[in-house]
């Protein structure tokens, strides 16, 4: 019997990928909703995998997607959560003051 590639093992490496970069670069949702996804596809595969591991290669890159998106979801969680925690403690207008004072440092 031939080997072949599980289907989404790609697709949750990348999704793993975006969601850590994600909620680095723009929000936690990113991260969130990217590891989720990536979860979702992971477990799919993993059916498939456990039913005949002989058949596919490349468990190994859905192991690291998996893996990668855990710490995506994470991350996320964690920014979405002090967001909160932000707007709870001192409102908008004390966040905008600080991502005011954030942007104008350095500046003289």
């Amino acid at each position: 019997m031939e080997q072949q590639k599980l289907p989404n093992a790609t697709t949750v490496l990348v999704l793993g990928i975006v969601s850590i970069v994600g909620t680095c670069c723009c929000s936690g949702l990113v991260g969130i909703i990217c590891g989720l996804i990536g979860m979702n596809l992971y477990n799919k595969d993993k059916v498939l995998y456990d039913q005949n591991p002989a058949v596919y290669t490349d468990f190994q890159n859905l192991n690291t997607g998996r893996i990668l998106s855990i710490i995506g979801l994470v991350l996320g969680a964690i920014q979405v959560l002090y967001f909160v925690y932000i707007l709870a403690t001192v409102g908008w207008d004390g966040y905008m003051e600080q991502m005011r004072g954030i942007t104008n440092m350095g500046r003289g």
